[in-house]
């Protein structure tokens, strides 16, 4: 069941990031020849128009494949034959609905458990926190400039700058404090704490305040994966702590098996916890101006848009096809790596 679990979450969230690109090009006049979810051979299709609907043999993927898209064409109606504008909506429309999606199931998991206020319940003796005349009932509102929303933030920033020294700003019956603070390394956790407590309480708000932080939640995700992607770049983190499809499709096993006891609902809220993850995650990953992505193809069609010519598709096709061949060969990399992790 957890398989099936997973497999749905995946081919959901990359069904929506293609269905931008679908409404995007049916919107832009662009001919869309199929749109299919899964990949491989096609199991089950129906024309209807000028585009066939088909469900693949493999369940992990999903394509909009345009007319001209990849080289030339005649049509009046080929994704090349479009003005530059027309072009960036429909390849940034996939990205943008993978954030769309994120905000909406964000407001209805806070609608259903509210949000982890950044509120502490104490402070330990003998730390930094405590030392600042920090108590507990002080909730952070900065952490050296930036704004923070959930108490997870505060967990996260120590985590990606861990050791680091960090200015703290928190309200007190209404009036707000600064403090700088220096981590102290415990031996006991392996990290670097400031001594902050938090019982992670929630609070429940109205509509219009689930709205907004479910801004904030995607706000958070999308930040959480860029932090992340700079600690990899600059060696924080090791390439063997990836995790592809097999080790995400194992956490959301795990998690499943954790939250079961505690009966359905709390298995529904936490798949929908990981689908937000997953979507912000893939939004923010197309968006990365690297050849065959999103982001790449939109770097080619934003300098088009600077220089009013186009560029030679050939060499333009030629650099995809070098980043297409890249990506699959970390995406091997990133497999075996989940496979030996699951006999570790």
């Amino acid at each position: 069941m957890k398989f099936v679990i997973a497999i749905i979450i995946f081919s959901v969230i990359i069904l929506f990031h293609e269905l931008g690109h679908f409404l995007l090009a049916k919107k832009n006049g662009v001919r869309v020849n199929e749109f299919c979810l899964g990949l491989g051979p096609t199991l089950f299709g129906v024309q209807k128009g000028e585009t066939k609907y088909s469900i693949k043999l493999l369940p992990f993927g999903g394509a909009c494949m345009m007319e001209g898209e990849d080289g030339d064409s005649d049509d009046a109606g080929a994704f090349g034959n479009k003005s530059v504008w027309a072009r960036i909506s429909v390849v940034a429309a996939g990205p943008v609905f993978n954030f769309i999606m994120a905000f909406i199931l964000a407001f209805i998991l806070i609608s259903c458990i509210g949000i982890d206020v950044p509120t502490i319940s104490g402070v330990m003796k003998g730390y930094s926190a405590d030392a600042a005349g920090m108590q507990g009932g002080d909730t952070i509102v900065k952490l050296n400039g930036q704004h923070i929303h959930f108490y997870r933030e505060v967990s996260m920033y120590s985590y990606f700058h861990s050791g680091e020294t960090v200015d703290v700003t928190y309200e007190r019956d209404g009036e707000y404090h600064t403090v700088t603070l220096t981590p102290t390394y415990d031996e006991e956790s392996g990290r670097y704490l400031l001594g902050i407590q938090n019982n992670y309480a929630r609070e429940k708000g109205n509509v219009l305040s689930n709205l907004k932080y479910s801004v904030y939640e995607l706000k958070y995700w999308i930040w959480t994966t860029l932090e992340s992607l700079k600690m990899l770049v600059t060696g924080k983190v090791s390439a063997n702590e990836l995790s592809g499809p097999v080790g995400i499709v194992k956490s959301i096993g795990d998690t499943y098996d954790a939250s079961k006891a505690d009966g359905y609902y709390y298995v529904f809220l936490n798949m929908i916890n990981f689908s937000i993850l997953l979507s912000a995650n893939l939004g923010v990953m197309n968006l990365l101006p690297l050849p065959a992505l999103d982001g790449g193809r939109l770097v080619f069609l934003i300098i088009e848009a600077i220089r009013k010519k186009k560029i030679d598709p050939e060499k333009e096709g030629m650099v995809h096809f070098v980043g297409i061949m890249i990506l699959m060969g970390l995406m091997v990399l990133v497999m075996f790596n989940d496979i030996r992790k699951l006999f570790i």
